[in-house]
C-alpha cells in the first residue's frame, strides 16, 4: 500500500534544473522542500544498470542522511539509433563540466558516423520516494519525440534538441509552465517527469484542503 507524503521531503539533486521542476511540481501538495544540495549532502555514486536504481540509490542515501523522506529523480534521454544511449550515462556524457552543448553534438556526430536517418528518442524520468526506515514507492514516465539541431534557451540538457510528438517546438523552445504543468483535472501532462510525478501524486500525495 502507497504510504502518503506529507509536511518535509528533501529533493535529492544538486542539478539546480532538476530542483526547480521539482519545487514546482510539488509546490500545489503544501509539501516544503530543501534539496540535498542545500544540506551540504554528498553525491552518491550512481552504480545501478537503470534509471529506477540509480533513482533508488540517490533518495535512499538522502534519506538516511537527513532521517526525512526524500524524493529523487532519474533521467535520460535514448536515442533509438544509438541503441538507447546515452540513457543512464546521459549525465556522463556531458562531462564533468556539465556540457550539453557538447554532448548534443557527439549525439549528432555519432548518428551521422552511423549514418543514421532514424532521429527517434525519448525521455525517461524514474522518481523514487524513500523513507528513512526503507519504505520506497516507484514512478515512471516517458516522452517520445525526435530530435533536431539545438533550438531554443529554455530547460536544461538536452532540452534543446528535443522535439516531442504533437508539436513543432523543441523542449529548449517551449516554457517551464507548458513542459512540466498538469492538468490536475485530466492527468495529463508532457514532460517525463511530469508524467512520472503525475503517477506519484496520485499515490502519495493530497492537496491541502
Amino acid at each position: 500500500m502507497s504510504r502518503i507524503l506529507s509536511d518535509k521531503v528533501v529533493i535529492a539533486t544538486h542539478n539546480a534544473g532538476k530542483l526547480v521542476e521539482m519545487r514546482e511540481l510539488l509546490a500545489p501538495f503544501g509539501v516544503a522542500a530543501v534539496s540535498a544540495g542545500e544540506l551540504g549532502l554528498p553525491e552518491p555514486d550512481e552504480t545501478g544498470t537503470m534509471f529506477a536504481e540509480n533513482a533508488a540509490i540517490k533518495a535512499h542515501a538522502a534519506a538516511q542522511a537527513s532521517r526525512l523522506p526524500a524524493f529523487a529523480d532519474d533521467s535520460g534521454l535514448c536515442v533509438d539509433a544509438l541503441d538507447g544511449a546515452p540513457g543512464i550515462f546521459s549525465a556522463r556524457w556531458a562531462g564533468p563540466s556539465k556540457d550539453f552543448s557538447g554532448a548534443m553534438a557527439r549525439i549528432l556526430a555519432e548518428l551521422d558516423r552511423r549514418g543514421a536517418t532514424d532521429r527517434r528518442a525519448h525521455f525517461v524520468s524514474a522518481l523514487v520516494l524513500a523513507w528513512p526506515d526503507g519504505h520506497t514507492e516507484l514512478f515512471e514516465g516517458r516522452v517520445f519525440g525526435d530530435l533536431v539541431e539545438p533550438r531554443g534557451t529554455a530547460g536544461f540538457g538536452y532540452d534543446p534538441m528535443f522535439r516531442p510528438d504533437g508539436f513543432d517546438r523543441t523542449f529548449g523552445e517551449i516554457s517551464s509552465e507548458e513542459k512540466h504543468g498538469v492538468d490536475w483535472q485530466n492527468g495529463n501532462a508532457l514532460s517525463h517527469r511530469a508524467r512520472a510525478f503525475v503517477a506519484l501524486a496520485a499515490a502519495c500525495l493530497r492537496r491541502p484542503g
